[in-house]
């Protein structure tokens, strides 16, 4: 238990720190090795001087005569403990004073393996930065670490060259995004117009008319999926730039635009919207509204029930967006987030392209964002949105109409 934690914690320092304290280590290691050997070394050299110091009385005293008044030493007895307590008090002060010196060395070790350390990681440092910068609008930025061609170097070079082809990747589907924009709406609208141009004509038989109006309704539904796919691949991509949003009034607009339908349909749309401002793009938000409130009203029950609350609160503003309608399973919900997953019906049908939840799930992740569904026991559906709140509040923040 004490081993996981202390890795726990040791996972938790960062690099620079565990260098250092490798660095550090490692020092005060070697340092007491070389203390030890050194106090080993010389008790042995002092030993050896002292059995030297008690040889026979017939032999000289190695070292100068010493002077009657300075010393007492009776017999060889007396200068031998003299000898031992002098050889005690060097390997004494021999000890502490290497003690002391080590762990003075130690803490400058320490700050200049901390300064080292700092110094090695610098080119790591820009590698995190450039990274954390990194964005669809910032993919032209590269390291270009100048230096020696070693592993960090290396790793500069391939994180720069990995960036390349990041770049052309997203250079190349936002062209193919415009281009097919361009060439499946055209010939769509073309045929539109050719279609109504019929149904004007006033000899056009009555199949002429059916076939017509047939023709017109699939049209309609080509263009609501390619407009559906291109606002997915459009929401998918990174915020550029965001300004606060009245929520709240985005969300009355919505719901006003959408109760035809729900009269049409015999469903009562409650709403009870607080004031409340996220930051984002104001016809991202608007989207991911309609989509939810029409979801709603699309997949219920005839007198049924659609429940549109905004407020906002601990820093998010949150929308929740609860509905009648048939069981669903626990199972599908997350599914329903899927493009083109629609529960129990087939994709294409009169009812729309699956695209709907998708959508929001997008809109709400590019906002930084989070969505969540659960499905009601007495059958429908509850979907709850969180956007992160906008700073200051807006002087303006109405969606256009025509963005509608």
């Amino acid at each position: 238990m004490i081993g996981r934690r202390l890795r726990l914690w040791w996972g938790g320092v960062g690099l620079r720190t565990r260098l250092t304290a490798i660095y550090s280590g490692l020092f005060f290691a070697a340092g007491t090795v070389l203390l030890w050997v050194t106090y080993l070394l010389t008790a042995r050299a002092l030993n050896r001087e002292l059995v030297m110091g008690s040889a026979p009385a017939g032999l000289p005293f190695p070292g100068p005569t010493p002077k009657p008044a300075m010393i007492a030493i009776k017999d060889k007895e007396d200068l031998i403990t003299q000898v031992q307590q002098g050889k005690e008090q060097v390997l004494s002060d021999l000890f502490q004073n290497s003690a002391i010196i080590m762990m003075a060395t130690g803490a400058l070790a320490i700050v200049l393996g901390y300064l080292v350390a700092d110094r090695a990681l610098r080119p790591l440092h820009r590698v995190t930065e450039t990274a954390e910068r990194l964005s669809e609008s910032t993919l032209h930025e590269r390291i270009a670490l100048a230096g020696p061609k070693d592993d960090v170097k290396r790793l500069a070079d391939t994180f720069d060259a990995m960036l390349d082809r990041l770049q052309r990747a997203f250079d190349t589907q936002r062209r193919f995004v415009l281009n097919a924009s361009h060439e499946l709406r055209t010939p769509l609208a073309i045929n539109r117009t050719l279609l109504e141009v019929a149904l004007e004509e006033p000899d056009a038989s009555e199949d002429l008319v059916r076939l017509a109006k047939a023709l017109l309704g699939t049209n309609a539904r080509h263009e609501r999926l390619i407009e559906g796919l291109l606002l997915l691949t459009r929401s998918e991509h990174e915020l550029v730039a965001r300004r606060p949003v009245t929520v709240d009034e985005v969300a009355l607009g919505v719901i006003e635009s959408l109760e035809p339908t729900a009269r049409r349909r015999r469903i009562t749309m409650d709403r009870r919207l607080s004031p409340a401002v996220a930051a984002g793009d104001p016809v991202l938000i608007e989207r991911c509204l309609f989509n939810l409130v029409e979801n709603a009203l699309k997949y219920n029950v005839k007198d049924g029930l659609v429940e549109v609350e905004v407020t906002a609160e601990a820093g998010d503003v949150t929308v929740r967006v609860e509905n009648t309608g048939p069981v669903i399973p626990l199972y599908e919900v997350a599914d329903l987030f899927e493009p083109f997953h629609r529960l129990r019906e087939r994709v294409g049908s009169a009812q729309g392209s699956g695209l709907g939840l998708s959508i929001v799930q997008a809109i709400v992740t590019a906002h930084d964002g989070q969505v969540d569904a659960s499905p009601r026991p007495e059958g429908g559906l509850v979907v709850t949105v969180r956007l992160p709140m906008a700073a200051r509040p807006p002087a303006i923040a109405r969606v256009p109409a025509a963005a509608r």
